[in-house]
């Protein structure tokens, strides 16, 4: 017993420090999330004084007495003026444009965690939910190597690795093995905060997922299947009046998904480790996406599909680019035609590429 117990250990503690888990799904999750701040900045742009400049109504004044409360920090409140708050704007839209392309994404990554957590701090009473997740994954992130795959980073390692070129080494601390012995410390070390982070960045959308659907248990509308009623008729979340009310009239079918709804959020932490979980995450795109849609929660749907996409596997991931290595572009379609398919080729010259048979 006691054999196998110490087998078991050995294995786990092989499998968190040799090899780097989800690689692909870390560089998703940075991509999603950087690509989804910098819309959500973009998009508030026009307010953006009324939300976190000095014109809010939410002041820095009593933005800095609620933080001796809650000892949350901005580097928005630093400075009252209205120019250096232009350019905190302008930083945090080029910081999360860098972090999605993943440029010197170890050093990107703590910047775009910092300027989440200051626009977060500074207006933590204008919120929906949505940022409140991106904040939680920014700072995981900030642990992981997301930038391995599809990033300015990965592309730059390619470069090097094909041209040949390598790092300088010292040569007394080649000789002495000490730089072997440090860079396989720093390779360990990085392996085992990037499993840690993806396990805790798991474990916290199986926390939420499993907590919202307890929670709902508890109510005595989800209970009599009435509470996407009572949603679909709260004016607070219903931007299209008319599309909400053609959806409540089916009575039957929003009792069904509301069931649906929390049944899937409580089975979620248990159909990880099976194929059950591809058509449960199918079903909670929909669910997000109808919450986009019928309540006007377009940051939070966005943070919850990206967050279920750290579940895929990497081969899936890496099944959908080579799909997209394969797919021909539109010029390749026109050019690349089989002679077998009535195509006759001509030589290169002005005009058409290839002429149709008359045969």
């Amino acid at each position: 017993m006691s054999r196998r117990l110490f087998h078991r250990v050995g294995a786990l503690a092989a499998a968190l420090t040799e090899r780097p888990v989800s690689l692909y799904a870390a560089a998703v999750l940075r991509i999603g999330y950087g690509l989804l701040y910098l819309a959500f900045l973009l998009r508030e742009f026009p307010h953006r004084d009324e939300i976190w400049g000095p014109g809010s109504a939410w002041t820095p004044e009593l933005a800095k007495e609620l933080f001796d409360q809650t000892e949350w920090v901005s580097v928005l409140t630093l400075s009252d003026s209205r120019a250096y708050f232009e350019v905190c704007y302008a930083a945090a839209v080029v910081t999360s444009v860098l972090f999605t392309l993943g440029w010197r994404t170890r050093a990107v990554s703590v910047l775009f965690a910092a300027v989440v957590a200051s626009f977060h701090a500074r207006a933590i009473f204008m919120t929906d939910g949505g940022d409140n997740l991106i904040l939680l994954m920014a700072v995981y992130l900030v642990l992981t190597a997301c930038g391995r795959r599809w990033s300015l980073d990965a592309r730059r390692t390619r470069r090097r690795v094909s041209e040949g070129r390598a790092p300088k080494r010292s040569t007394g601390l080649a000789k002495s093995g000490l730089l072997s012995q440090l860079r396989y410390a720093r390779t360990t070390l990085v392996t085992v905060l990037h499993n840690c982070g993806m396990f805790v960045i798991a474990a916290q959308v199986c926390i939420l997922y499993g907590s919202a659907g307890l929670y709902k248990v508890q109510g005595s509308s989800w209970g009599s299947g009435a509470a996407l009623h009572y949603v679909l008729n709260l004016d607070l979340f219903r931007p299209w009046p008319a599309l909400s009310l053609m959806a409540d009239g089916h009575t039957t079918l929003i009792t069904v998904v509301g069931y649906l709804t929390v049944l899937l959020q409580v089975a979620f932490p248990f159909v990880l480790f099976g194929r059950l979980k591809y058509p449960v995450l199918t079903l909670l795109l929909g669910m997000h996406l109808g919450i986009a849609v019928f309540m006007g929660l377009p940051l939070f749907s966005g943070a919850m599909i990206i967050a279920d996409a750290a579940f895929l596997p990497d081969r899936f991931y890496q099944f959908l680019g080579q799909l997209w290595r394969r797919t021909p572009q539109p010029m390749e379609a026109v050019v690349a035609r089989s002679p077998r398919e009535g195509t006759v080729t001509v030589p290169s010259q002005p005009g058409p590429v290839a002429v149709p048979s008359t045969r």
